[in-house]
């Protein structure tokens, strides 16, 4: 076998091939793309006589040149960047760093610990479309939480009487009025015919009359004032912004349309949707996180570990510490929070083992952590056994202790 460090940039690969003995047999700096791949194959070629035997490190777990490498047979482990460092350390203590010394680090490594990293999970393609499109939706969400408490922040500083005609800066109704009257004395001008037209415009059909009274009542109330120069300056950014949160509702709405029909055609998508709590959206973004690659997991402890939802041990000497993993996948973490808080109403079991854990002097989050670790393990069940969620199935064997689950 043959081992090979790869230590990617975004222009150049600096590759560093040994044998088993840990002996350097090659090394070079390859371009990205096409040509920089063509010519590691034929570099791994002069050593190695079947795809099987190299193994190869790597910082990053997809794109192209992931998936070249992938395609060709080899055997990839995805390092990830903070056990680099580490490993880094074990070896020399200077805190010399190159990219040709990290190419032969991640050989190193693979040579030597690959049983203690996994490689690269093979997902399908569609499993890899959700990701991307779970992901995007997601960032667009957050970009427009951003803006939006952007905004908020403006319209405290020269025009309250927004913040109390709106709760929800980025709903349709808010942003069709901010976008006709973005200063005070604006706002104070529109009547009620121009108010419905604006939300009549923005797509709102019902209660038109009543919301368009609610909004001029609001606007017109007495409030501090800015300077000027200043007021004007403030409703050109509240202009800009608002227009910034329209555009973004759109893409997120069109999106997310794709991004349901993606996760719909998935075999899997059934199971996810049986679980309690879990919708299209919320569905997508824990499939596409986990992946669907069956040998991915080999266990649910294993899952829950990656899901960050497990809790970690620290035992040294008398000291014994139980705490939350803060070194987890964010995005995956984040869905399954959401996805245990939707359940609590879903599920009577899930209900119970909330209420179980607060009683036990859990706070919110520490008893939702506890609820999304037993939902990831009850997945990794469904999923292994290819069938869909009973709530009996998952709950029984807690039936003498909260006789309300069963």
């Amino acid at each position: 076998m043959i081992f090979v460090g790869d230590d990617w940039a975004e222009d150049h690969h600096d590759v560093h091939v040994m044998d088993e003995g840990g002996t350097r047999l090659a090394s070079r700096r390859l371009p990205e793309g096409l040509a920089g791949i063509g010519g590691l194959h034929e570099l791994i070629a002069g050593y190695a006589d079947e795809p099987g035997d190299v193994v190869i490190g790597i910082e990053i777990d997809r794109g192209l040149w992931v998936d070249a490498l992938t395609a060709a047979g080899y055997q990839v482990y995805a390092i990830n960047p903070l056990a680099v460092t580490r490993y880094r350390d074990r070896h020399h203590v200077s805190g010399a760093k190159s990219d040709a010394g990290d190419a032969k680090l991640l050989a190193d490594l693979v040579r030597t610990d690959r049983h203690n990293h996994r490689p690269v999970a093979g997902d399908t393609g569609q499993a890899e479309a959700i990701k991307v499109l779970a992901r995007t939706h997601q960032s667009l969400i957050w970009a427009r939480n951003k803006h939006t408490n952007a905004l908020r922040s403006a319209l405290r500083e020269y025009y309250p009487a927004a913040l109390q005609a709106f709760d929800d800066l980025h709903d349709r109704d808010a942003l069709a009025v901010l976008g006709r009257a973005p200063a005070p004395a604006d706002g104070a001008r529109l009547t009620i015919g121009a108010i419905r037209s604006a939300l009549k415009h923005a797509g709102r059909r019902r209660n038109l009359d009543q919301r368009a009274a609610q909004i001029q009542a609001a606007l017109r109330t007495e409030q501090l004032t800015a300077p000027g120069p200043v007021t004007a300056a403030f409703a050109a950014t509240t202009r800009a912004t608002a227009g910034i949160i329209v555009e973004l509702n759109r893409q997120i709405s069109e999106l997310e349309t794709q991004l349901n029909d993606h996760f719909e055609q998935h075999p899997d998508a059934d199971i996810y949707l049986s679980l309690p709590g879990l919708g299209d959206v919320l569905g997508a973004r824990v499939l596409g996180e986990f992946g669907d690659d069956p040998d991915r997991y080999t266990t649910a402890k294993s899952r829950k570990n990656y899901a960050g939802t497990s809790p970690l041990t620290i035992a040294s000497g008398k000291k014994r510490a139980v705490l939350a993993r803060h070194v987890r996948n964010r995005r995956l973490y984040d869905a399954i929070d959401q996805w245990a808080f939707c359940s609590l109403s879903a599920s009577p079991g899930c209900r119970a083992f909330y209420d179980q854990h607060r009683a036990a002097g859990d706070l919110h989050h520490q008893a939702l952590r506890a609820l999304g670790n037993r939902l990831v393990g009850i997945l990794h069940g469904c999923l292994r056994h290819h069938t869909h969620y009973n709530e009996h199935t998952a709950w029984a064997h807690r039936g003498q202790d909260q006789p309300e689950a069963a």
